[in-house]
């Protein structure tokens, strides 16, 4: 089934979560006002896949199932697969800032990816196990949050060896009918307003730490787990033209002493395999971040338009408005047509599963991860001083000041101050507010730091073919081709070019051979 926006909400209603949001506790997530932008973002997920121009890239037939399903939830089976979400996560962010359902679907894939690896190596029945979880979860239409990265505490030390073992989520004990699980999930998106959590390891671990290479299901109102929120957005703040709409709430997730039934447990122990997990997952990941950051590019574009068009100036005027214009879009399709290539450039791995190419999805993932800035200060530019000198919204409806500010700061004839006003404060509120900084940061390392990303760059791409390549053309005399041979010494090597002497032959026979040619 399929749900709406509303229907979403509503099923959050059903739960009984133990959620803290700026030190007070939620009695309900769906009316909390601090969390409604969160939830608003994620509606847009469910929203879109009811429209029937959309459905091709917002939702899927699922091959293990033959149904109908969400795209943020499916298992990608081709290249085509993974440039259909990579254009509906961008579509979903365009709108929303930051659609964060994504993150479902990457952890779906690697988990996919990683238990049938487990299996074919151990004869364990994880992959089994997770399918019947994934098709459950689908059927409902879930929000499901993925649960990866660590406290980590003293990050010099491994996890066995920390003072507080609970700065990684670990298996605590372990039962015939299932696990017991305690630990923190420091930075899990949406966490406040999610079904139910998808826990994985967040880095590959050692024989010694094994029991934190741990991947299962809790929902998010299991006895154990609190859940302690940033709120989401701006809400209620009238110069939030954007983010008082649609926003994002962080947190921390605890669990204490958590059961987890076998059924819902998908990797215990299973270090190596575990490892593979958090790589597939961050090559899924790194490439859906690629379209939802290149849905907030569209946002910068279209606000940095509208705001030169406000300020009076034309773009095909003006030319270091079109230039700095140009260069926005340059980085937003430059990292975006990474994502493409790396969807072109797929391989299916043992499990069926397209995996986006870890090359092109890596450098993507770091050029908007180093580039946001770019993106912001450009928007600056563009924009000019008033997204940050502009008085506040209450003085335009202060009788006293608000016509005298309409006569001054308004600019074009034909364009209204209080349009002019609306996309000052629309793209402070993108590049400029607490929100704007959060954006950045989690641009910067959502999906693994900036020096991960260059690890996985180096770890994949081909250095040695490129060396074989230069090898076989300096061994085939290529690079001397159409060149004129020097005897002098010093011009190419210190003693000056010598001819060779051919295979099986003495130095008579080699002048012998010279003569001929001369002749």
């Amino acid at each position: 089934m399929l749900m709406t926006a509303a229907d979403y909400r509503d099923s959050l209603r059903s739960l009984k979560p133990r959620v803290f949001v700026e030190g007070q506790r939620v009695e309900s997530v769906a009316d909390e006002p601090k969390l409604i932008p969160g939830i608003n973002a994620v509606g847009v997920s469910y929203d879109l896949a009811q429209v029937a121009e959309l459905k091709p890239i917002m939702t899927a037939t699922q091959h293990s199932s033959g149904k109908t399903i969400n795209r943020m939830m499916h298992i990608d089976q081709s290249g085509d697969d993974l440039l259909n979400k990579l254009e509906a996560v961008r579509f979903m962010c365009k709108i929303s800032g930051c659609g964060q359902r994504y993150l479902t679907h990457d952890g779906f894939n690697g988990v996919y990816q990683a238990t049938k690896l487990a299996d074919d190596r151990h004869g364990t029945d994880y992959h089994q196990r997770f399918v019947a979880y994934m098709h459950d979860a689908q059927d409902r239409d879930l929000a499901i949050g993925i649960a990866m990265t660590d406290a980590k505490g003293d990050r010099s030390l491994k996890p066995s060896q920390q003072t507080n073992p609970d700065t990684y989520v670990h298996i605590k004990e372990r039962r015939k009918d299932g696990i017991v699980i305690s630990g923190t999930k420091a930075i899990v998106t949406g966490a406040a307003y999610m079904h139910e959590f998808l826990l994985m390891p967040c880095r590959t671990h050692t024989p010694e730490d094994a029991d934190c290479a741990v991947c299962c299901a809790v929902p998010i109102d299991a006895e154990g787990v609190t859940v302690i929120s940033r709120r989401a957005g701006r809400p209620g703040e009238a110069a939030a033209k954007f983010s008082a709409k649609y926003g994002q709430g962080t947190g921390v997730v605890q669990f204490a002493d958590v059961f987890v039934p076998w059924d819902k447990v998908f990797m215990a122990g299973e270090t190596e395999e575990a490892g593979y997990l958090t790589t597939s997952y961050a090559s899924h990941h790194r490439q859906s971040c690629i379209g939802a950051r290149a849905g907030f590019g569209d946002l910068l574009i279209g606000a940095g338009a509208h705001m030169y068009e406000a300020n009076g100036l034309d773009a095909d005027k003006h030319s270091h408005i079109r230039e700095q214009m140009v260069e926005l879009i340059k980085i937003v399709e430059g990292f975006f047509a990474c994502g493409v290539a790396s969807s072109v450039y797929c391989v299916k791995d043992t499990s069926g599963v397209a995996m986006p190419d870890p090359v092109f999805s890596n450098i993507g993932k770091l050029l908007l991860a180093t580039q946001i800035y770019d993106m912001h200060k450009i928007a600056h530019y563009v924009s000019g001083g008033l997204i940050v000198a502009l008085p506040g919204p209450d003085e335009d409806h202060n009788p006293e000041t608000a016509a005298s500010l309409s006569a001054v700061l308004g600019a074009r004839a034909d364009i209204p101050y209080q349009q002019r006003a609306d996309v000052a404060r629309f793209v402070e509120d993108l590049t400029v507010s607490d929100q704007a900084g959060w954006y950045s940061v989690m641009s910067l390392h959502g999906g693994g730091s900036p020096e991960a990303m260059k690890r996985e760059i180096w770890r994949n791409y081909p250095v040695d073919e490129k060396k074989d390549l230069v090898s076989s053309l300096l061994d085939h005399g290529v690079l001397d081709m159409g060149q004129r041979v020097s005897k002098q010494p010093g011009r190419c090597c210190v003693t000056g070019c010598q001819v060779p002497e051919l295979p099986g032959t003495d130095a008579r026979t080699t002048k012998q051979l010279e003569a001929v040619e001369v002749r």
